[in-house]
């Protein structure tokens, strides 16, 4: 996989993620609105900005490589297997 669709991947997980996020504040708004408890700000003070760090994109894209190489190597292939030795112990 390139780095570049890895990046997108992330991207649209985090986008999702606030997305849910927002989804609730914004229903927990209307909650609030119908009860008619407690103060509810003007519409033009709702304005969210969110930045991701591209170190921390990276650094995801590092982990993620770094996993999915242990999980091609010989070792995890037996593991996966559920091999075991002479004496019945799972071999690790």
């Amino acid at each position: 996989m390139s780095d570049e669709f890895l990046k997108a991947q992330i991207n649209a997980l985090i986008r999702d993620e606030i997305q849910e996020v927002i989804n609730d504040y914004v229903d927990s708004e209307e909650e609030v609105k119908k009860s008619g408890l407690g103060f509810v700000p003007r519409e033009n003070e709702k304005e969210l900005k969110v930045g991701i760090s591209n170190d921390e994109v990276n650094k995801l894209i590092k982990d993620y490589k770094k996993i999915k190489k242990k999980e091609k190597s010989n070792i995890s292939q037996i593991r996966k297997l559920g091999l075991v030795d002479k004496n019945g112990k799972p071999l690790t």
